[in-house]
């Protein structure tokens, strides 16, 4: 399918081929499905809400619910107000949520709607709440406007004279389900009681019980985020998704904050877990010191297999630190690095990881802002062993003949991904068992016959 890419690389300023990322929109749907009862609502067309809808069905193979105020040319040149207000009041009778939670898509974006004015203006039944935040889709990523949903909330809800309380927040950043009930574990063998915004985990990967819930069990209560205003401490994961709710928090409530990289690998666990320990006072339980000396056995076992191998690593910012982290643990050599998402802060952490590890950058691209097409041309002109990022990657795997895991957002042509943590001491496990098996498996279908040994 990408045969014809060219080598040669010309700079492009103007033009994306083939991006690395989907719109805002996208990310504030998936943050809105983490909150309690809540219905996730696009403001503009009902093919964007429909195309948001169908990848995040797509990745999780649950279906994603969101409404539309369902523009059509007289919103588009007059305004979105009164197809807004129509559709809470719509939303409120037939669905019965605890809260609405409005994206904006470019459309009403380049039309000036207000929302903040609009909202004002409802006349909302008892109890009920409505929240915004503004996601254009020509600006930022999925992760971005994820960011922006959970700000949303904070401004809405978060009380700033809350009572204090023993709990911390976390901010888990853009992650999937699996990842998020790895960090409930890892609270609770902490000891460590903490408010979650948002958690998904029920909503997009609760099991098969024959009946059908609008709003499944789960999800941050809106009494929790309410009560983020007394924490006394919030950690923030995820450089770039949980920086813009950590600003907000902070400014909003004066509660402490704390940025941190997505637990990922062993030194990021380790980092994670020493700061739950300074929270809770307790140590670190003997079962997670075990999980980690497993972990360090299966490294070590393996290492004569990734020593110096060559990787390209794609996909969401914060994801792709963390692959970056494992990998170099891992003895992998990461040659390209790229995420869709723009932001140097990107660029800064990727090296700052090389630097840690003694690694030299010479020969090694690292670029925010990219697109698949520039990832292929790299490629093309040096080739890696092992390609680690999202299912975008496939054409490339097998127009270059290269082993291919797939790791982050989304997984769109196989199945379990979203089950299944990349962080924490089980998240890096599994990556260096499945880079394993592909670097294996493609030694086995290349090798002589006489050398395809059954002992590795």
């Amino acid at each position: 399918m990408l045969d014809q890419t060219p080598k040669e690389i010309v700079v492009r300023e103007g033009l994306c081929v083939n991006p690395l990322k989907t719109c805002q929109p996208v990310g504030a749907l998936y943050a809105a499905l983490g909150v309690s009862r809540c219905l996730p609502h696009s403001h503009g067309s009902q093919g964007c809400v429909s195309y948001h809808r169908t990848l995040l069905t797509r990745h999780f193979k649950e279906p994603a619910m969101a409404s539309s105020s369902s523009f059509t040319e007289g919103a588009s040149v007059f305004g979105g107000g009164a197809n807004l207000k129509q559709s809470v009041k719509n939303i409120f009778d037939v669905y019965d949520p605890d809260v609405i939670a409005v994206h904006t898509t470019c459309l009403s974006e380049t039309i000036g709607d207000d929302l903040n004015s609009f909202i004002q203006e409802l006349d909302l039944p008892d109890g009920k709440i409505v929240v915004h935040c503004n996601t254009p889709s020509y600006v930022g990523s999925h992760v971005t406007g994820f960011g922006q949903m959970v700000a949303g909330f904070i401004r809405y809800l978060a009380q700033k004279d809350a009572p204090k309380i023993d709990k911390i927040g976390l901010f888990p950043g853009f992650v999937n389900p699996g990842d998020i009930r790895e960090l409930k574990r890892l609270l609770a063998l902490m000891n460590v009681t903490a408010i979650i915004l948002p958690d998904p985990s029920f909503a997009l990967d609760g099991p098969m019980t024959g009946t059908y819930k609008m709003f499944p069990p789960g999800g941050t209560p809106i009494a929790d985020i309410v009560a983020l205003g007394g924490v006394k401490k919030v950690l923030a994961l995820g450089l770039l998704a949980s920086k813009e709710p950590a600003l907000t928090i902070k400014s909003r409530c004066g509660v402490e904050t704390e940025l941190l990289p997505l637990p990922m690998g062993v030194a990021g666990t380790d980092a994670f877990l020493l700061k739950l320990k300074e929270l809770s006072s307790q140590p670190v339980p003997p079962e997670l010191e075990l999980e980690r000396g497993r972990l360090i056995d299966l490294l070590l076992d393996s290492h004569q297999y990734f020593y110096q191998k060559k990787v390209a690593i794609f996909g969401d910012p914060d994801t792709v630190v963390g692959l970056v982290a494992m990998a170099l643990e891992m003895g992998l050599t990461p040659k390209y690095v790229a995420t869709g998402t723009p932001g140097e802060a990107f660029v800064v952490e990727a090296k700052a990881l090389f630097a840690a590890h003694h690694e030299p950058l010479d020969g090694v691209r690292i670029k925010a802002g990219a697109d698949l097409f520039e990832l292929h041309q790299w490629i093309k002109n040096e080739p890696v062993d092992l390609l680690i990022g999202t299912s975008y990657g496939k054409q490339i795997a097998k127009a270059e003949d290269v082993p291919m895991v797939r790791a982050g957002f989304p997984i769109l042509d196989r199945y379990g991904h979203a089950y299944h943590p990349l962080i924490g001491y089980p998240g890096t496990r599994r990556l260096a068992e499945l880079a394993l098996g592909a670097l294996m498996d493609r030694y086995d279908r290349d090798c002589a016959d006489e050398d395809l040994d059954v002992v590795m």
